[in-house]
């Protein structure tokens, strides 16, 4: 959790996300951008090699706080394997 004060602090999602051009669509867009990089960059330095584990990471509550955003209210969740995947592969490869 100290990683996301950083985070909050430096901005270094918020900056990730301004050169990133998001090209999901409609309903796949549920969750932000800001809010998918905390969770694939936590999962990584929680030792978390890749984003098979995003689908039980999801309903993790400290994960889902690290997170932030609509992950932190009751009954939601973080971002899926699916979502995580969409992240790292289509949005931040480019």
């Amino acid at each position: 959790m100290a990683h996301r004060e950083l985070d909050e602090a430096q901005k270094i999602t918020e900056m990730g996300a301004d050169v990133l051009t998001d090209s999901r669509l409609g309903s796949n867009k549920q969750l932000l951008l800001v809010p998918l990089l905390r969770q694939s960059i936590s999962s990584r330095l929680a030792g978390y090699e890749d984003v098979n584990d995003a689908g039980w990471l999801c309903v993790d509550p400290a994960m889902r706080h690290v997170v932030g955003g609509r992950a932190s209210q009751p009954e939601k969740q973080a971002a899926s394997s699916s979502e995580v995947g969409c992240l790292e592969t289509d949005i931040a490869s480019k």
